[in-house]
Parts: structure tokens; C-alpha cells; sequence
């Protein structure tokens, strides 16, 4: 029953949240998404590091349809719970400084989307995990409306609109390859994921399916050209959005290439596998040389997404082992990374009323603990050696390296421009003289270095001790391409 905990308690504790008036539901939120960060680590310690579904709940949902409550977990889903249930709660922490209104909703919400994204990474059945896909995007859609910027209304409706459209075709492939599965006694049909393993499809089929799913997914990640709504959704929507957001919401996406996209139709894969890498190398390149030119710091951490996603999309689209599981631990340390670099720019912002860079400098001569997390923040976006951002890159370059040498050498560029982007982002923001808008600014607080120094020892921990998590997925990932490759 941990999974079926794991999904069911932050639910549990939004409906209590919602009854809680005033600053007590910020304190009941976060005790909650404590329990649940330590029910997950009850389930690491629990986990078995082998190729099966385990803590699985397989219950009858539509019975005569085939259709069940079927949730369970891999390593790979292990990982991804591991990082929600991690980061949610240093996301409510970080919040704490913030004066929302009707804080109750705001807070349930923030626990009802933890809900829908530990079930988007432990569902087993298709129906359910696409009932689960939608339930994620409600909450977030309905704290960037409320308590976002000046324009939130037509961003998070351009959002909203790009991810249902995306989710409808989703749908479509999914109905499709239910009525293509062989049924029991109960049921003609099945939606569970082993019967869309079993598939024998043609390519063409295989082809239009392969469109369907990575649109989806695509959109969600995002990967160029499907990224026109993120730099906007993510600047106006309020900062612990943007980190459920971008730490997150997007890892969805990729998830579903892992889980529903790759194993389900290889032969549409194989065909079109060049074609997202050209999209994916261009999505690295693109979203760093648009990085380099921003002035607003969350505009240029947004754009910086784009091309980290890009070249963990290329990675795992290499098909080999490399390449994912080089996916799977930047997935981890791309999370970790960007979440402190957002929760860093809105201690900026809040101390100073500003993000243009032009406006800031000098921060460092007063800042000396806030400087130093900045750096190691950044050192792991740039993907420095022993941290948590070289480990991934490194595996997904040398999986793209293996599938073409010159698409590696194009992706291997991502290290060049995000050393300049950062660093020409934190060179004008803590260095040089003061500005009107830094003068007097304060170093972090306690509250502040909780939230970042867990960040920051695992930017660490990952980068010294990898196969703490790689031990995981490997299983998981090796089985997997098994079954591409069958």
C-alpha cells in the first residue's frame, strides 16, 4: 500500500489545508509534504534494485472495459517520486515569506498537484495515467491565473490550450492501442502497460502513433518548436509555480517518452529518432544563444531549460543505455538545479523589486552565504565536475556521441553557451559596484538556507556518489530496452 499512499495523502491533506483559514495552512502543508518525502524513503530503503513493478495495487476501475487502478513502481518511477516528494516540500518552504491570498487555497492546490504528479509517475495503466496527466495541469493552471503577474490571464490561457491540445492526441493513440490489445474473460481490451508492450504494430501504424504521443509529450517537456508557451508561463506565473513548473511538471513529459512513447512503438521510434534529435540539438542551440541575450533573470533560466531539456531529449532518443540513464539523473539534477536558481532569483527580487540585470550588481560584498549557494547552484547547471549537472551531461553526451558523432558534437556545445549565459548572468548580478537597487541588501536569512543548503548537498551528492540513483533505474532501463529492441 505505499504507492497508493504515496498517491492519496497529499489529496488527503489538501482537503484538511482547505479548511485551515489564515497562516496555519502553510504549516499543515509543509508537515505534510514532509510525511509524504518520508514515506518515499521509506519506499527507497524498501526497494528492491531490480527490473519489477514493485509496491504494486492493481484493482478493477472499469472492469468489463479492461480498464484498472493499476499503480505500482520501477526505478525509474522511484526516481521520479523521489524527486516530487523532495522538492514540493522546500517549494512550500520557500513560500513562506509570501503574503497570498486565500493562502488555504493556494496550498491545496500546491498538494493537489503533487497528487497528480506522483500519479502521472506511478501509473501502470494507460487510462489511468493520462486521468492523472490532466489532474496535474488543473492546480497549476489555477495558481498561475490567481497569483500570477500582470499578464497571467492570456499566458496561462495560451498554456492551458498548447497542453489540452497536446493531451488530446495523447488520448487518441491511447484509445487506439486499447482496442488493438488482446482481452480476457472480463474484457475484450486492456489499458494496462504490459498489454501495450505486447503490441505487434506495423510501422506506418507505429508512425502516426509515435506523432501522437510525442506531441504530448513534446509540448510539456517543452522541445522546440513546442516551446513558445514556457518563457512566458513560467516569468509571470508566481515563483513557487515556476518551480513546481520547471523542477516538476516538465519531467512529465519526458517521463512518457520513457514509459509510454519508446517501449510501445520502437519501429515509429527508429523512424523518426533523427528527426528529434535535429529538433532537440536545435532546442540546445536555440534556447542558449536566446539565454545569452535576456536581461530578466527568470526569463534567462527559463530559456536555459529549453536547452537542458533539449539534450536530455537527444540523449534518450539515442536508445542506448548511456543516453538513458543520462536522462534519468539530469532529470534529478536538473530539478534540483533549477528550483534553487528560481528561488534565488525571487530572493533577488523580493530584496530589490527588480530582475534586469542592468539594475543589480555588487550583491556579493554583503552576501557571502548567498554568493557562495548561487555559485554552486550555478556550477551544477554549467556542469561542472563533482557536481550533480557533469554526471548527466557527461552519460547524455556520450550516448548522443555513440548514436552520431555529429550531432554530439553539436549538442556538446550546451556546455559552452551555458558557461556564458551563467556566468554572464551571475558576473552582473553579484559583481561590480552597487547599484540603487542593491545597496543595503541583505544575506540570506535562516528560512532562506533552509530551503537551499538540502539543494546544495545534493547538487554534491549526486556529483560524488551517482550510482546512489543510477543503482536504481539501471534495471529498470536495461529491461527496457529490451523491449525496444525485441
Amino acid at each position: 500500500m505505499i504507492t497508493a499512499l504515496l498517491l492519496f495523502w497529499p489529496a488527503l491533506a489538501a482537503l484538511l489545508v482547505l479548511l485551515i483559514k489564515g497562516e496555519g495552512a502553510k504549516k499543515v502543508a509543509f508537515i505534510a509534504t514532509l510525511v509524504e518525502f518520508a514515506i518515499a524513503l521509506f519506499a527507497t530503503v524498501n526497494f528492491v534494485p531490480d527490473a519489477t513493478t514493485q509496491f504494486a495495487l492493481d484493482m478493477p476501475w472499469v472492469e468489463r472495459a479492461g480498464i484498472g487502478f493499476s499503480i505500482g513502481m520501477d526505478g525509474i518511477s522511484l526516481l521520479m517520486v523521489l524527486l516530487t516528494t523532495f522538492l514540493v516540500p522546500l517549494i512550500v518552504l520557500s513560500s513562506f515569506k509570501h503574503d497570498y491570498k486565500n493562502p488555504h487555497v493556494f496550498y491545496a492546490l500546491v498538494l493537489f498537484m503533487q497528487t497528480g504528479l506522483i500519479g502521472v509517475f506511478v501509473a501502470m495503466d494507460a487510462f489511468l495515467f493520462y486521468f492523472f496527466w490532466e489532474v496535474a495541469l488543473i492546480p497549476i493552471y489555477f495558481i498561475a491565473a490567481i497569483w500570477g503577474g500582470a499578464h497571467r490571464i492570456p499566458v496561462t490561457f495560451k498554456f492551458f490550450v498548447y497542453t489540452i491540445f497536446g493531451s488530446l492526441f495523447m488520448l487518441a493513440a491511447f484509445i487506439y492501442l486499447y482496442f488493438q490489445t488482446a482481452g480476457t474473460e472480463l474484457a475484450a481490451h486492456s489499458s494496462n502497460v504490459n498489454a501495450f508492450y505486447q503490441l505487434t504494430m506495423d510501422s506506418a501504424t507505429q508512425s502516426w502513433i509515435f506523432w501522437f504521443l510525442f506531441l504530448a509529450f513534446a509540448i510539456k517537456m517543452p522541445v522546440f518548436p513546442f516551446h513558445t508557451w514556457q518563457p512566458d508561463t513560467y516569468t509571470e506565473s508566481p515563483t513557487q509555480a515556476t518551480m513546481l513548473l520547471a523542477g516538476i511538471m516538465l519531467k512529465m513529459g519526458i517521463y512518457g517518452v520513457i514509459r509510454w512513447l519508446l517501449p510501445v512503438v520502437p519501429l515509429g521510434v527508429s523512424q523518426w529518432a533523427n528527426t528529434v534529435l535535429v529538433l532537440s540539438i536545435i532546442g540546445i542551440i536555440y534556447g542558449s544563444i536566446i539565454a545569452i541575450r535576456q536581461h530578466d533573470l527568470k526569463r534567462l533560466i527559463a530559456y536555459s531549460s529549453i536547452a537542458h531539456v533539449g539534450l536530455i531529449s537527444a540523449g534518450i532518443f539515442t536508445l542506448n543505455e548511456q543516453g538513458l540513464q543520462g536522462g534519468m539523473i539530469q532529470m534529478l539534477s536538473h530539478g534540483i538545479n533549477v528550483v534553487g536558481l528560481f528561488f534565488i532569483i525571487d530572493i533577488i527580487f523580493r530584496r530589490t523589486n527588480t530582475r534586469e540585470i542592468s539594475n543589480l550588481g555588487g550583491i556579493t560584498q554583503t552576501t557571502p552565504a548567498l554568493s557562495i549557494m548561487f555559485l554552486i547552484l550555478l556550477m551544477g547547471s554549467v556542469a561542472l565536475p563533482l557536481t550533480n549537472g557533469f554526471i548527466g551531461e557527461f552519460l547524455l553526451l556520450s550516448g548522443v556521441f555513440q548514436y552520431n558523432y555529429y550531432f554530439g558534437a553539436v549538442a556538446g556545445l550546451t556546455i559552452i553557451l551555458a558557461a556564458v549565459y551563467m556566468l554572464r548572468m551571475f558576473q552582473g548580478v553579484m559583481f561590480g559596484t552597487k547599484s540603487e537597487a542593491t545597496e543595503g541588501f541583505a544575506d540570506l536569512t535562516f528560512h532562506e538556507k533552509a530551503v537551499l543548503i538540502p539543494l546544495v548537498i545534493m547538487v554534491f551528492w549526486i556529483g560524488l556518489f551517482p550510482n546512489t540513483f543510477l543503482d536504481i533505474s539501471e534495471p529498470a532501463v536495461g529491461q527496457l530496452l529490451s523491449i525496444i529492441n525485441r
